[in-house]
C-alpha cells in the first residue's frame, strides 16, 4: 500500500515529513487494531485520514472512527481536494490538533483577591 499512495496522500506525506511540527513523528499506512491508518502520530494520539468521494457518508468509516476514538485516538479527516488545493490550511489544522489546549482560568474558589488579602503569590516586590 505504501508504494501506491494517492496524489493527495503523497502531498500530505511530504508536508508531514518536511514540516515535522514540533518534532512530532508521523508514520504512514500503520496498522492499528483491525485497521490501517493513512497517517498516525502515536505520541499525540492523532490519526489522519485522506478521503476521496467513495468515503461520503460511509458507514465503515463511521465505525472505524468510533473504534479509533475508543482507543483514545483523535481522528482528522481531509478530502483529497482539500489537501491538493489548500495544503497550507491542512498543515495548519494538523498543527493545531497537535498542540495541547491551553488551560482555562483557575476555578473561582482558587482565585485570590488582591483586596484585603495583601500580596498573593503572583505579586512581586519591585
Amino acid at each position: 500500500m505504501r508504494s501506491a499512495m494517492t496524489e493527495a496522500e503523497a502531498v500530505l506525506w511530504r508536508l508531514l515529513r518536511a514540516k515535522r511540527p514540533d518534532a512530532f513523528k508521523f508514520r504512514r499506512q500503520q496498522p492499528i487494531g483491525p485497521y490501517i491508518a493513512d497517517f498516525v502520530c502515536h505520541s499525540a494520539g492523532l490519526v489522519i485520514e485522506t478521503d476521496g468521494s467513495q468515503h461520503i457518508e460511509n458507514a465503515a468509516d463511521i465505525r472505524r472512527t468510533a473504534w479509533l476514538e475508543a482507543q483514545r485516538f483523535r481522528v482528522l479527516r481531509f478530502w483529497n481536494g482539500e489537501i491538493l488545493q489548500r495544503p497550507d490550511d491542512v498543515a495548519q489544522a494538523i498543527y493545531a490538533a497537535l498542540i495541547p489546549p491551553l488551560p482555562g482560568p483557575p476555578p473561582a474558589s482558587l482565585a485570590l483577591s488582591r483586596e484585603g488579602r495583601g500580596k498573593n503569590r503572583f505579586d512581586h516586590a519591585v
